[in-house]
């Protein structure tokens, strides 16, 4: 080991420690400013959003006292159990909804703060279930809100029944201010039901429940859930009946208010939080949302109109989408990492257009389902732009390209890892004239070597730099070699290779696939568990990594001793560059290191096929009948030379 290469690992070692310092300090700074902002809303009253604040505050220190305290305080203000904030933050935050006490609650402690809907403000928090074949809904009458929504063709990583969000862990609902000027949210008041059934099965033809928030005889708001056999979306009507006296005249538009706490469906925590986002279209125009892999708290206020918003995790998204638009939006992504339940935490405030008048109708639909590109391109609107597929020409290649034929071998083959290998195999034999003229132009280069190598030796001395270039490509010229070619091909196989790191982790046809070894194909696969936790790498050891690693640094071996490549910076950063690859790509898709793995060893096939296509008596041959005619020089080094001379620049001689 050399001095560069301990320098180097020093160095590394340096970078790790320092940003663990800077971190914690980081985390410090932001706790205290999380609860600065907290005490502010504290003092002027405003305990909803000093309870988010606080909250917030705990991302940063999940264990911190006071601050835990303070949210107990303002929870017994707000009418909530004070069992929520425990050591950790957020996993009890719905373990008190899943078994709601019998008998009547109360919405608020003076219910008179509702105007016309006094009435209700308390009720029985009874759940009708509407369900068909794929997706079983819990509505509620305490807000008239979807409960729950389990998918029954989906299980969580650990065989537990898939539930996208379940009990308090989720708010929905309008907000908006009466006549009188009281404020009222409708996710805190209950509903009656408009029949007493309570249970509805879609299984053959549709069926709807409907409930009615009353504010007085003949004067309700209607929420009307309608499902079909067969499909994750539900109509979601609502009905603001004779309203016109009871909400404020001078309101043109009301607020849809949707939060909903993320939780954890996957083995790989990390590889599911990166592809975890909020995703949202514009009316009449593209998809938007925020970033994937973001690592910080994110909030976007949107001033135009929205045709659709989406909550999504890797697999699966909660969408509301609008027949009209929605006149804005305000959304914010929130971490929790301190919660080994949850992942994120989504909140949402659309306008939605309302007019005054005796009836007033809003046609939504809701969508509770798997992030299938198929699934949601039958459903319109762009919805399949859910699954990021990466943009520009690497979206269009997984669409156009990689997805039909992916969907096409689906269609005879059972196991996904073979699709993955003749996926794998068209792929290679496509672009196997690129990788053909990659591999013949490396390997003339290979064969001229011994003469670069004696043109450094020519001339030594830095000065002579550029006379040593042009004698280096005048060699390769003469020769019939294009410098250029071993790397042009690669560059075109550039967007392939993007592609399948974007197609992999999003494909949910990998879910819970096995292969070999792997249990998952579309997580991480574990040969085995360390006793602790390696920086970047994780606890665990991929073998599919393991042999991408080794594959790339075998491939790497054959074609990597060009002209330049034996240098000791140059051959450290070749053997490098795997090995980061390795600690990246060890809690990502095996589907994805497994696709690389065979990628690398049917190029190293293709690389032996080729190398007997290469000839260096014929190279040597060319060049020595080469160097007996004059070298005719190309177009643009006749033009730098025209314009050297109008300048007065006299070219080098020969």
């Amino acid at each position: 080991m050399d001095r560069n290469t301990i320098t180097g690992i020093i160095l590394i070692f340096a970078i790790f420690i320092g940003f663990s310092v800077f971190n914690n300090s980081r985390m410090n700074k932001q706790f205290e400013k999380a609860v600065q902002v907290a005490e502010s809303y504290y003092a002027k009253g405003e305990f909803e959003n000093a309870r988010a604040e606080f909250m917030n505050a705990l991302r940063f220190k999940p264990n911190q006292p006071d601050a835990i305290a303070r949210v107990n305080e303002i929870n017994l203000k707000l009418g909530i159990a004070t069992d929520i904030v425990k050591k950790d933050t957020l996993n009890n935050v719905t373990a008190r909804a899943e078994t709601p006490a019998p008998g009547k609650q109360t919405a608020a402690s003076d219910s008179n703060q509702y105007g016309a809907f006094a009435s209700a403000a308390t009720g029985e928090n009874e759940f009708i279930t509407l369900e068909n074949n794929k997706v079983e809904l819990k509505i509620a009458r305490k807000g008239g809100r979807v409960y729950s929504a389990r998918l029954k063709d989906y299980r969580t990583y650990d065989s537990l029944p898939l539930i996208l969000f379940s009990g308090d862990s989720t708010i929905f609902g309008f907000n908006f201010f009466t006549a009188d000027n009281k404020a009222v949210q409708t996710t805190n008041l209950y509903f009656t039901p408009v029949s007493d059934q309570k249970s509805f099965n879609a299984g053959t033809t549709a069926q709807s429940v409907a409930l009615r928030l009353m504010a007085d005889n003949n004067k309700y708001i209607e929420y009307k859930y309608t499902l079909a056999p067969d499909k994750y979306m539900v109509d979601f009507d609502v009905t603001f009946k004779s309203m016109d006296g009871i909400i404020a005249s001078n309101q043109n538009s009301l607020t849809l208010d949707w939060k909903m706490y993320i939780p954890q469906q996957e083995k790989g925590r990390q590889n599911e939080e990166n592809y975890s986002t909020i995703n949202y279209k514009y009316y009449q125009d593209d998809v938007d949302g925020l970033k994937l892999r973001s690592t910080k708290d994110e909030k976007v206020d949107i001033t135009t109109k929205l045709s659709w918003i989406a909550f999504q995790d890797q697999f699966f998204s909660s969408v509301i989408v609008t027949n009209d638009f929605f006149l804005n939006g305000s959304i914010t992504s929130t971490r929790t990492p301190e919660s080994q339940k949850y992942m994120r935490y989504y909140s949402s405030e659309l306008g939605v257009p309302y007019n005054p008048g005796s009836s007033t109708a809003l046609n939504l639909k809701l969508y509770y389902g798997p992030n299938s590109f198929t699934t949601l391109r039958k459903e319109g609107l762009q919805l399949e732009k859910i699954v990021f597929l990466g943009k520009n020409i690497i979206g269009w290649i997984n669409r156009f390209a990689i997805i039909p034929i992916f969907n096409w071998l689906d269609n005879y083959i059972g196991n996904y890892g073979i699709i993955i290998l003749i996926l794998t195999l068209i792929i290679k034999v496509i672009l196997f004239p690129l990788t053909f003229k990659s591999y013949q132009s490396t390997a003339k280069m290979q064969v001229l070597k011994p003469m670069v190598e004696e043109l450094g030796k020519k001339f030594p001395k830095k000065e002579d730099a550029m006379k040593k270039q042009q004698a280096t490509m005048d060699l390769y010229k003469r020769a019939g070699v294009n410098p250029m070619g071993g790397c042009l091909p690669m560059l075109l196989q550039m967007p392939i290779l993007f592609a399948m790191f974007r197609f992999f982790p999003v494909s949910i046809e990998l879910r819970q696939e096995h292969f070999l070894w792997a249990t998952d194909l579309s997580t991480y696969d574990s040969i085995l568990t360390l006793p602790f936790t390696i920086p970047m790498y994780g606890s665990h050891v991929s073998l599919f990594t393991l042999l991408m690693t080794a594959s790339t640094l075998l491939t790497m071996k054959m074609t990597g001793s060009s002209p330049g490549s034996d240098q000791p910076g140059m051959k450290l950063m070749m053997y490098m560059m795997p090995v980061m690859f390795m600690l990246i790509l060890n809690n990502f898709s095996a589907g994805l290191t497994y696709y690389y793995f065979l990628a690398n060893m049917i190029t190293y096939g293709q690389n032996i096929i080729s190398k007997r296509f290469i000839n260096a008596d014929a190279v040597l041959a060319t060049l020595e009948e080469n160097k007996k005619k004059p070298l005719k020089k190309s177009k643009w080094q006749q033009r730098l030379e025209s314009a050297a001379k109008q300048r007065g620049i006299n070219p080098p001689k020969k």
